[in-house]
């Protein structure tokens, strides 16, 4: 399960705000002239007011051009991101692990050799199911989770979506927005019991099904063996 977010100093928080700003740069051939946009309209409306009022008005002025910048740099870098991640295995995933919020994900807690697969996500609406890859093999991986599922989440809600373009299925675009609307159906510590029975879950041994091989059988005499001990 993925871990609650830790608190970031100010340091990481601009490498990341760095990198972030890099990886845009190299995919959106319009972020760099916004970028710049963003930043020059402000100063240049400021410069009159500076030279009319008084420099108190400077401060004023780079902060609105930073947070015009902020603004730019947070809708073209998610822009890129999706243009990146649609289509790709795993994405919806990834994408969940990194949004605001106690959000416990588990990647492909079901899937097959072709790439498909389902993730299992457990927040504040319950218990999300997301699946990835051909839509008529992960419905059939989806219908698997959801009845071992509902042995153990009790009364919390379960929603399950096929991540995909076609008709019925949820853009990856507009994943993470649908999933923030979801209503908040549990508490923080129903959130904790219900990740901690799923955990125990995954963590069963699932013994193979038919016959038990012959190399994994017990030698004869070994039962009487261990009861004469």
């Amino acid at each position: 399960m993925a871990k609650p977010q830790e608190k970031v100093s100010f340091g990481q928080r601009l490498k990341q705000i760095g990198m972030v700003f890099s990886f845009t740069a190299k995919r959106d051939k319009w972020f760099v002239p916004l970028a710049v946009a963003a930043v020059v309209l402000p100063l240049a409306v400021t410069v009159p007011v500076v030279l009319a009022w008084g420099w108190m008005w400077l401060p004023i002025g780079i902060l609105l051009a930073l947070l015009a910048l902020l603004i730019v740099l947070n809708l073209r870098s998610n822009t890129a991101m999706m243009n990146v991640a649609e289509g790709q295995p795993g994405a919806a995933a990834s994408l969940l692990e990194n949004m605001r919020g106690d959000w416990r994900v588990t990647p492909a807690v079901s899937s097959t050799t072709q790439m498909d697969m389902v993730h299992l996500v457990i927040g504040r609406p319950g218990v999300i199911l997301l699946a990835e890859g051909n839509p008529q093999r992960v419905r059939g991986l989806l219908g698997q989770e959801k009845r071992r599922l509902a042995k153990v989440i009790g009364s919390a809600p379960l929603y399950d979506y096929v991540i995909g373009t076609d008709e019925g299925e949820l853009s990856i675009r507009k994943m993470r927005m649908t999933l923030a609307r979801l209503p908040r159906n549990l508490t923080g510590r129903d959130v904790n019991a219900l990740d901690k029975r799923l955990s125990a879950l995954s963590a069963r041994p699932q013994l193979p099904k038919g016959a038990i091989p012959k190399n994994m059988r017990p030698p004869k005499g070994a039962f009487r063996q261990s009861r004469g001990r």
